[in-house]
């Protein structure tokens, strides 16, 4: 037996879009700590961390421990008919073939989602000391993409003494974009040596869809070592990680 009440539509509708947009079917885990997912794309290149606490629901009660194998896709065209402030109800009764949602506004709409078959073992996150943590706000980094990729589908994500930088190179020419530690952009920024890795540029546009340009992003970063990116969608705490591009001479 499941009950989850969300008072308003958005920070779900969000939270699964940002999802979605790299994993294709996993398991979220409804226990008495909340909602949450932990799943890595079919490359096995990147990695969602996805958690919403018991808190941030108006109504929530679970018997046990459960884990719902959702196809994440069809999951995110349901949530994307819901309007930012529908009230959303997420059940689970004896059976444990499908899953209902319901969307109440001014119209009530009801949809059955079905529940697949996941076999997933622990899915421990990377354990990476990190040379640089940067917190700035999304907007840096997106802006910095867009300017990459009018050049290149991979970009090299850096930390040195003044600040963050981000590099991009064809052979259309070359892209420097740099923002000082104490920029106005800049929240904190934590330096232990210089670093820098190479990633693609795709993976990293999608983890931050659902960030606004004012959502504060943190960056963690180690030479040639996967990067952590994480951020807030309302109470929901997204953490992606994404393996580096290793060049070989």
């Amino acid at each position: 037996m499941m009950e989850l009440v969300i008072e308003k539509a958005d920070v779900l509708k969000r939270s699964i879009d940002a999802i979605a947009v790299l994993i294709d079917e996993a398991e979220f885990e409804v226990s008495e700590k909340g909602l949450s997912l932990k799943a890595t794309d079919p490359s096995q290149i990147s990695m969602v961390d996805f958690e919403y606490e018991k808190k941030a629901f108006k109504k929530f009660h679970v018997d046990g421990t459960l884990k719902l194998g959702l196809d994440l896709d069809y999951l995110n065209q349901v949530m994307s008919r819901a309007k930012p402030t529908d009230e959303v109800h997420i059940k689970l009764d004896n059976d444990d073939t499908k899953m209902s949602i319901t969307f109440k506004g001014s119209s009530t709409r009801s949809f059955s989602v079905p529940l697949i078959d996941i076999s997933s073992g622990e899915l421990p996150n990377p354990k990476i000391e990190f040379d640089a943590t940067v917190k700035m706000k999304a907007t840096v980094l997106q802006d910095a993409l867009k300017d990459a990729s009018l050049l290149s589908t991979h970009l090299t994500l850096g930390a040195k003494a003044d600040g963050f930088y981000v590099k991009a190179t064809s052979s259309k020419g070359e892209l420097s974009n740099e923002t000082a530690k104490d920029s106005t952009s800049m929240v904190d920024f934590a330096l232990k040596r210089d670093c820098k890795s190479m990633f693609p540029l795709d993976y990293l546009s999608d983890m931050l869809k659902a960030a606004n340009s004012e959502t504060d992003l943190t960056l963690k970063l180690k030479e040639n070592a996967p990067v952590e990116l994480n951020y807030h969608i309302g109470e929901a705490k997204l953490r992606y990680f994404l393996a580096p591009r290793i060049e070989t001479a």
